[in-house]
């Protein structure tokens, strides 16, 4: 890739493009939302295969349709409902950038801002981003690190963060998938295993319910290979309110600050495998249902509904507000870690 396209000046700070790699693996990074630009590992036929949907140039980001493509999203990942939390006694009040709900940290997030490259090196890249007080109605300064790192066919990414106040924090990692190839085409007919016997259904405004749904014998049951598009049309409510799928799975055996098998996916075509291994307790499935082909990628061809999924690591939606679930409070000085790994293979 060229790496002039990406040099441009965004609040008094330069964007560059950031490239890391192995035999197996290559990547790049842009410093702007701290997000993968391109992931290539190899096909069945050892051919390098590009499977990120992104644009070639600084631009395309700045433009595009569709705002958290490869993008490292937080103060907090998805949705809390009504913009608002409490801690304690006191209340926060956030964007409403998604109807009446606060979505991935509100409207100048973690996504849109120029993050400071602090080490780079051919197999990793350490990034750094200060959030101020209240920024975005968030408490607490906060500094977060993310590092990228690529070790033979794996990507890891490792978040850390500490704040000057009690805050919440859910960050997560948002590239669009397709392992056939970005602009390849539709992703139904890609193979999913998700790890979770229960999901969080959701209320008309997308915010959980607070209740914990089985999947089994519900168009959620990924316990299974199967594929993508098996099950997404059926007449279900859930299906219906996310126009597809766009909720979060409840991964087995989750054990705090352990590395967890949480899904896997394949490529029909290339017959690429992604397995994804996190510490968090959820991963959210969504089928890019919202993709609307106004974005051209890389290829040249236009982004579509269902042209890729996401699995994005993570707490639950809402969590701020919904006590039973796993607790996303990070407390004064407190150090908050997160893990995540994409392991490619093929089959």
């Amino acid at each position: 890739m060229n790496s002039e396209k990406f040099q441009k000046v965004i609040d008094g700070k330069l964007v560059q493009l950031y490239h890391i790699f192995s035999q197996n693996i290559s990547c790049f990074i842009t410093n702007y939302g701290a997000r993968v630009v391109s992931l290539t590992t190899r096909d069945k036929d050892s051919r390098m295969v590009d499977v990120v949907l992104g644009f070639d140039n600084i631009d395309g980001y700045l433009e595009a349709n569709e705002q958290y493509h490869g993008a490292t999203v937080g103060r907090y990942a998805n949705r809390i409902a009504n913009g608002s939390f409490s801690i304690g006694n006191e209340q926060y009040i956030l964007d409403q950038n998604n109807g009446v709900n606060s979505l991935h940290g509100g409207v100048k997030a973690f996504h849109n801002q120029v993050w400071e490259c602090l080490q780079h090196e051919d197999d990793s890249i350490l990034l750094e981003l200060i959030s101020p007080d209240m920024q975005e109605g968030f408490p607490g300064k906060l500094k977060t690190h993310v590092r990228f790192t690529i070790v033979d066919s794996t990507l890891q990414i490792q978040y850390e963060a500490i704040s000057t106040k009690d805050t919440v924090i859910n960050l997560t990692h948002h590239s669009y998938f397709n392992l056939n190839g970005e602009g390849s085409g539709t992703t139904l007919q890609h193979y999913l295993k998700i790890n979770s016997e229960y999901y969080t259904p959701v209320n008309e405004t997308t915010i959980p319910t607070g209740a914990l749904n089985m999947v089994a014998d519900t168009p959620f049951d990924f316990t299974k290979t199967k594929s993508i598009g098996e099950h997404i049309n059926n007449d279900h409510e859930q299906l219906t309110i996310g126009f597809g799928y766009d909720h979060n799975f409840v991964l087995n055996q989750h054990v705090e600050g352990e590395l967890n098998y949480a899904a896997e996916a394949i490529g029909d075509k290339s017959k690429i495998k992604m397995e994804v291994w996190t510490t968090e307790p959820g991963v959210q499935f969504y089928s890019a249902n919202h993709l609307d082909g106004s974005d051209a990628g890389k290829s040249g061809h236009s982004y579509t509904s269902r042209s890729a999924f996401c699995l994005e690591t993570q707490h639950f939606p809402d969590s701020p507000n919904q006590n039973h679930f796993p607790s996303a409070l990070l407390s004064e000085n407190q150090i908050f870690r997160s893990f995540t790994e994409y392991r490619f293979s093929t089959v």
